[in-house]
């Protein structure tokens, strides 16, 4: 099988920051720290941690570039640096991964009201923000495979991968994180 390279307009400033040179590595940084900041705050939900594991992926990142192989682009090779490090982080924290049979009670609730959820059109920002917010203020594991799977783009599989949790694990956190969500927006 042959490897496919991936066409990345960065390529100049990833070959200069091979060289050593402080100035790529500066050009770089600003051009993917907003959206890797994002990132980390979607996992950690922490100002200061995100801020930590940012500063330690580019790190990370600027010191094994001798591994990046252009199989992806830079921000995809970063992207996967800066999640992990955001999960570090967050194991860390001695995360308590729900049990499959917590929170029974709450989720038939939480079915009987699934009805009563609508949104305003006229108040499309306001939602967003409302939304927003709330996801900030659901449990951890929650929050990061909700964040993992609509946000990042990983499929079940791969959540399980990195956070060394079953698929089926993976499939009733984010379940469980939308029902959660519904029912705190209903609120």
């Amino acid at each position: 099988m042959k490897t496919q390279i991936y066409p990345d307009r960065h390529v100049d400033l990833v070959e200069r920051c091979k060289l050593g040179e402080r100035k790529a590595q500066y050009e770089l940084y600003k051009h993917y720290s907003k959206a890797m900041f994002n990132i980390c705050m979607r996992i950690l939900n922490h100002m200061g941690e995100a801020e930590d594991a940012l500063q330690e992926a580019f790190v990370d990142a600027f010191t094994n570039l001798h591994q990046f192989r252009q199989q992806s682009t830079f921000g995809a090779w970063l992207k996967q640096i800066v999640v992990n490090k955001a999960i570090n982080h967050m194991r860390s924290r001695k995360v308590k991964w729900v049990e499959i049979d917590e929170f029974q009670e709450t989720l038939e609730r939480s079915d009987r009201n699934e009805d009563s959820f609508g949104l305003d059109e006229s108040d499309t920002t306001l939602e967003v923000e409302r939304i927003r917010n709330t996801v900030q203020r659901l449990p951890d594991g929650y929050r990061v495979v909700l964040s993992l799977y609509l946000f990042e783009g990983y499929d079940h599989e791969e959540i399980g991968e990195v956070l060394g949790i079953s698929e089926t694990t993976s499939r009733t956190q984010y379940m469980r994180a939308k029902r959660k969500l519904a029912e705190m927006l209903v609120r």
